[in-house]
């Protein structure tokens, strides 16, 4: 995604972010149909992605998916559920505080690893069976973000989640 140029007025807008947002929880799946697994720190490695995650060396472009803490709420009483765990959801990352969806096509540190958001994280067929009926639906427009691993290194629970400047990473240019 092309962001627009960082001295234009849409681009200071879109560059602006009202505070740092913080990792809620991290989870990996080490193989398919196998349940997530909560984990207190996970390793982030450029190109290839989290360690012990089955999606680990695939495309590059999808390295974790995130998701904002905030939805959670909002996906269980769509579904008609009281909570829904994070894990339920099959992403990587649960972060608060900061809007996802202002981080597409932007490059963000958390911890040590720099990571890059490259897409809507679109919910799958599989949130039927994890949601009920019509669980693809209430995670429609709030499924997170994928992201590539730019540099890698450790996240953990607790951490920043800090959008870079875009002068400092060459985009808007």
């Amino acid at each position: 995604m092309k962001l627009p140029p960082a001295d234009s007025p849409l681009g200071q807008l879109m560059a602006r972010l009202p505070r740092a947002g913080r990792v809620e929880w991290i989870g990996l799946r080490p193989a398919r149909d196998v349940p997530m697994e909560a984990v207190a720190q996970a390793r982030a490695v450029e190109g290839v992605g989290l360690v012990g995650d089955r999606y680990a060396g695939g495309s590059g472009k999808r390295g974790l998916t995130l998701i904002q803490a905030e939805h959670l709420p909002a996906i269980a009483a769509l579904a008609g559920h009281d909570t829904v765990p994070p894990a339920t959801l099959r992403r990587n990352v649960v972060v608060s505080g900061i809007p996802l969806v202002a981080l597409k096509g932007r490059r963000f540190r958390i911890g040590d690893a720099v990571l890059e958001g490259t897409e809507p994280c679109d919910p799958c067929s599989r949130m039927e069976d994890a949601l009920g009926a019509g669980g693809y639906n209430a995670m429609r427009g709030m499924g997170g973000l994928c992201a590539r691993i730019v540099e890698g290194g450790e996240l953990r629970l607790g951490d920043a989640v800090e959008a870079l400047p875009a002068a400092a990473v060459g985009e808007g240019s």
